[in-house]
């Protein structure tokens, strides 16, 4: 199945030389920066041995290339070793600061010395080694930079409650500016995944499970990150993860197999990682996972067949790390590491993250059980990139400017508007919120209200105290002549730190009580950590953390003794309004029934407690809708809300419907949808126009969002699916007309051959502010069949 012919053509069209050329460096034709990138990658790769090019496949751990002296850095003796020994050319999470790296506030690297090192790393590679080659520095992107001192933003799952790709541009083009303005070139999100499995632990990492929000949200991640253009001095190459089905684990324990038909993937599971790469993504990273009993690293259907052939991808595949190892030690498909380097690299995977198995490529090849040819296909893909980035005429970075320029004031002003715009009201009876600022006495309790970490979300490096806003200081500095009493109560797990009776009476002596509950994916020193990163949970191994990588649930209630501290407080009789900060969806019903009003912000990142205080006092009026639907237990699931018909029907303990649907959340303001119209409109498909008034007294937020549901087609269909959403701001009384255009690709199917067809037939379009709360709809027909390309772009 798999296919060689593009591998083949890329090199002939680079005109290929295995000759090799004069040993002296500037007679070399790629140091020539005149030439074409086709040229100098031909010409270079001539002149590489194998285990040169092998070299360029490798990408170890990062965190020990340099060392500190006060403030001092260089490179390391490791560092040195691997250049000299293994001819290595990317690394891997040099910048990373977490319990896992043992790097802390003090033994890591500020913005400016993490310049030096980069520096000092690429002046080894330019000036001591024999090509002079400079190396990748690949870095954790998801929500900022994973390093020291930098610009944290809400996590993958507060994004998509913003329902605003314009925002989450702006997001990425501040993190690629601050991962390049510090020597990274390299940054590994956004994470598409679509979570159809809330007990799995990486939740938060993604856009939810609906594949248009999250192909939305990634091709804006892109955009922002460069759109492709490495021309552009803060372009990074975007690595959107992981490809694919990682999402949906059986019994949610990451990792583990997806079980998904072929029509799904290319349904569901395939567009937004297809829209993302048309946006100008350049590296995809595997999956962990298998599907149909092959590993995604060890599938070339998908990495070649489909990422290349198909789509025309023309960046580099990176195994997500140690999952090469995988294919051997998890999966038990290969007998071993070399064989696993072999199917992975003749699968389509370019470059090895954690470096062991494709480090046994070179006596893979004097063996014959991989070509040289394979191998040349995959640097080839590396080393373009490294010229298209300018690398090998300036590789090196200011100091100062990082020093200035990361975590700027603008930056933070941009993280403050992304947390307030992630936040989502559930609740909100009797109007209690927003407060009067004259309010006199409050009572902040819980596990979250103060806890800074707590908020940050996992991939987060250790931040300065001062850096972070938690919800006590947002509230203190929000209403400074009001008495704040704080009481913890109790922790996220741990039952030994309750103290119930002191947040009861911090409650007692207050106007009202913010009690804030949830999880964790803060990372501790004594946490035990497997090779990947993931987190051990385990009765040794006792935490705070309940979610984050490594951390699946068997439920989604509230652990500890927090439902214990709701209760209490609620016995108290004073309003209690109820905040969630979490990564993912846990249990809400005693507070949807209890809480006065309740929110959840997610993981809201560094400005996270300001923009929490700014909704409380109604400097800001929630606008988020929920990216993902929120269950009433875990027997429901799976609960998203385009699970395929028939609907099914109530359990006999329960309803089925999930206790918040996909898209809900209220705002402070009211809204009303009026004078749906539909227009054909020949080739283009349909014009879909509505109207949309604010019918409050306060300036807010809409998220207007348009589903279809497709009457009677030739396969089995969603109850309804999400095509298009606009978030609007409207003035007090504002009315705006909302125009979307129905394109023959989003009223298409895959049809029983497996071709993507626009089926005649009739549509119902539904249009409202959430999945569940339809205000307008209409049946259109199409009257004509038309066949599309499988993978058509979205403006098809």
């Amino acid at each position: 199945m798999l296919k060689n012919t593009r591998n083949m053509l890329l090199l002939a069209g680079m005109g290929l030389c295995l000759t090799l050329s004069p040993t002296s460096a500037q007679t070399f034709k790629y140091k020539n920066a005149k030439l074409s990138t086709a040229e100098r990658t031909a010409d270079l790769l001539s002149h590489m041995t194998l285990e040169e090019k092998v070299g360029q496949l490798l990408c170890p751990l990062g965190w020990e290339m340099y060392t500190k002296d006060g403030n001092k850095v260089t490179y390391s003796q490791k560092y040195k070793e691997l250049l000299d020994k293994q001819h290595v050319g990317m690394f891997w999470a040099v910048f990373r600061a977490d319990p896992w790296t043992k790097k802390t506030l003090e033994t890591g690297l500020t913005p400016e010395l993490a310049a030096e090192a980069a520096n000092a790393m690429q002046r080894y590679a330019v000036e001591k080694t024999r090509l002079g080659i400079p190396v990748f520095i690949a870095e954790e992107a998801p929500h900022g930079h994973m390093a020291i001192g930098t610009t944290v933003f809400p996590t993958g799952i507060g994004m998509a409650s913003t329902w605003n790709p314009l925002l989450q541009r702006e997001v990425s083009a501040v993190s690629a500016k601050e991962v390049r303005l510090q020597g990274g070139h390299i940054g590994y999100g956004p994470v598409l995944d679509l979570s159809r499995e809330p007990r799995w632990s990486r939740v938060e990492e993604t856009y939810g499970e609906d594949p248009v929000l999250s192909g939305a949200m990634g091709e804006a991640a892109a955009h922002g990150g460069g759109k492709g253009d490495l021309s552009n001095p803060y372009a990074m190459i975007s690595t959107i993860k992981h490809f694919i089905a990682y999402g949906i684990p059986e019994g949610g324990h990451n990792g583990n197999s997806a079980i998904v038909g072929p029509r799904e993937l290319h349904e569901t599971f395939l567009p937004p990682f297809l829209q993302t790469v048309q946006g100008g993504a350049l590296s995809v990273m595997t999956a962990y996972n298998s599907i149909d009993g092959i590993p995604c690293t060890s599938n070339g259907y998908l990495l070649t067949d489909i990422l290349r052939d198909d789509w025309g991808f023309n960046g580099f595949v990176v195994s997500d790390l140690g999952s090469i190892d995988g294919i051997h030690f998890n999966h038990g498909v290969a007998s071993s590491l070399q064989e696993a380097g072999t199917m992975a690299l003749d699968a389509g995977v370019d470059v090895d993250l954690g470096a062991k198995p494709f480090a046994e490529l070179i006596n893979a090849v004097k063996a014959g059980t991989i070509t040289e040819t394979k191998v040349d296909s995959a640097v080839a893909r590396v080393l373009r990139l490294k010229f298209d980035m300018g690398l090998f005429e300036n590789p090196y970075t200011k100091p100062s400017q990082a020093k200035k320029e990361v975590r700027s004031a603008q930056h933070l002003d941009l993280s403050r508007k992304a947390a307030q715009e992630s936040i989502v009201l559930l609740e909100n009876k009797n109007n209690a919120l927003p407060f009067s600022k004259s309010i006199k006495k409050i009572a902040v309790i819980g596990p979250n209200a103060n806890t800074p970490y707590n908020q940050l979300g996992d991939y987060t490096a250790p931040q300065a105290r001062e850096s972070v806003s938690t919800v006590l200081d947002g509230i203190k500095a929000k209403a400074p002549n009001a008495e704040v009493i704080y009481a913890k109560g109790t922790a996220i797990r741990d039952t030994a730190q309750s103290d119930i009776e002191a947040a009861v009476a911090a409650a007692m002596q207050s106007d009202v009580a913010i009690v804030v509950v949830g999880g964790s994916s803060a990372r501790d020193f004594e946490t035990k950590y497997i090779e990947t990163g993931a987190a051990v949970a385990d009765e040794t191994s006792l935490s705070d953390m309940e979610s984050g990588e490594g951390f699946d649930r068997s439920t989604l209630d509230l652990m500890g003794d927090q439902m214990k501290l709701l209760k209490a407080i609620k016995a108290t009789g004073k309003p209690i309004i109820v905040i969630y900060i979490q990564g993912r969806p846990l249990n809400m019903n005693w507070a949807q029934e209890n809480a006065d009003a309740l929110l959840t912000a997610w993981y809201p990142g560094g400005e996270g407690g300001n923009a929490i205080a700014d909704v409380l006092f109604g400097d800001y009026n929630p606008g988020g809708k929920l990216p993902i639907s929120v269950p009433r237990s875990v027997g429901q699931l799976p609960v998203y809300y385009n699970r395929k018909v028939p609907k099914g029907h109530d359990y006999i303990e329960s309803s089925i419907s999930p206790l918040y649907s996909f898209g809900y959340g209220k705002s402070y303001s009211t809204f009303e949808y009026r004078d749906l119209s539909i227009k054909e409109n020949g080739e283009a498909g349909f014009e879909v126009s509505f109207e949309v008034k604010n019918t409050s007294k306060l300036d807010g937020d809409e998220v207007a969002q348009l589903y279809i549901r497709d009457e009677f087609a030739s396969t089995v269909q969603p109850i309804k699916q999400l095509k298009k959403f606009e978030r609007i701001n409207l003035r007090a009384g504002e009315s705006k007309q909302v125009k979307f255009t129905l394109r023959p690709i989003d009223l298409s199917i895959v049809n029983p051959q497996m071709e993507r067809e626009m089926e005649a037939g009739s549509f119902n379009i539904m249009v409202g502010g959430s999945s569940d709360d339809i205000k307008l709809n209409q049946k259109i027909e199409v009257k004509q069949s038309k066949m599309l390309p499988l993978y058509a772009k979205s403006s098809d």
